[in-house]
């Protein structure tokens, strides 16, 4: 549902020319003029700007991983929030980011259909002993699309896309991260007990894909919308964030308001992630982390049928 038509039924007005931070405009650079600033030290601090987006990101460059504070929510499990402000609907962004161990944590894949056949699994209805879940992939109509590997079985073929990229998880919770044409040989080795694909792709070795920084590639740079993504830091430990609109309050967090996807990879790129993907977003993107038994919960208003969930390594 657009925007346009959600606001009213929701009984709210919302006026995004004023109020955020002011921000210089750019001059020449091929990305639609925008910038993303971070509330630190008390006052809104500019670190990215369209016009001078970089190709690459550096360890130099991780202003956002500098500036987190993370708090320990289970073993293997850490979570961090910033404040962020953007051009137009994104004046008031609060980015949720998640850390995970695959060597303290166990991840895997659940799906979820109803009767009816449609798409039935939620954030709210995960297990008890689930520390962290988030929507996974993207979906086609009510399937998952591209590669789906669930406990070995091959259920889906792989996708086609210069921008797609799998995520795998061996048996023994070793997270592999695969993109180009190197898939049909992971499809053959047989070790791998979870897979899905997802796109587009924000971060491929530190680089900048070159369509999320030239227009007409294919990749709709100015859609602004609430999104998820997963990265993988050098180390192996996986990030994954979720922006929420912030002007209103929690109650309306869910507002699919937001980044673009050039705005998300500089994020994925300055939280110091090496390679990165984006997940489904906008009224599909929900995640739980678990908090000394309690759940804190972000919630969508779609259900979906994939999900990335991590249990604690018995």
């Amino acid at each position: 549902m657009q925007v346009a038509r959600l606001l009213p039924l929701l009984g709210v007005t919302l006026t995004v020319a004023s109020g955020g931070p002011a921000f210089p405009g750019g001059d020449g650079s091929a990305l639609p003029a925008s910038s993303l600033a971070r509330w630190q030290n008390g006052r809104w601090q500019t670190w990215w700007r369209s016009d001078r987006a970089p190709e690459a990101w550096s360890r130099e460059q991780r202003v956002l991983a500098s500036g987190l504070v993370w708090s320990a929510t289970a073993a293997g499990v850490e979570m961090a929030q910033l404040k962020l402000a953007g051009r137009r609907e994104a004046w008031r962004t609060r980015l949720i980011v998640v850390r995970l161990d695959p060597a303290k944590v166990r991840l895997s894949l659940e799906t979820g259909h109803g009767a009816d056949g449609m798409p039935s699994w939620q954030v709210e209805r995960v297990d008890r002993d689930v520390l962290f879940a988030v929507n996974a992939g993207q979906f086609v109509r009510t399937s998952p699309w591209g590669w789906l590997v669930l406990d070995g079985v091959e259920r889906l073929s792989p996708g086609v896309g210069p921008l797609s990229t799998a995520i795998t998880i061996d048996r023994e919770g070793e997270v592999g991260w695969i993109v180009g044409d190197s898939l049909p040989a992971h499809r053959r080795g047989g070790k791998v007990r979870f897979a899905f694909q997802s796109y587009p792709t924000l971060l491929r070795n530190g680089q900048v894909p070159e369509p999320l920084r030239q227009p007409g590639r294919g990749v709709d740079l100015a859609h602004r919308d609430a999104r998820v993504a997963i990265g993988i830091e050098p180390d192996g430990r996986i990030l994954v964030a979720m922006t929420r609109f912030d002007g209103l309050g929690d109650q309306l967090g869910f507002v699919p308001l937001g980044l673009t996807t050039p705005e998300m990879a500089a994020v994925m790129g300055a939280l110091g992630a090496q390679n990165a993907v984006a997940l489904d977003g906008g009224i599909s993107g929900q995640m739980m982390v678990r908090s000394s038994g309690d759940a804190l919960v972000w919630s969508g208003l779609r259900r979906v049928p994939l999900a990335l969930v991590a249990r604690p390594r018995s």
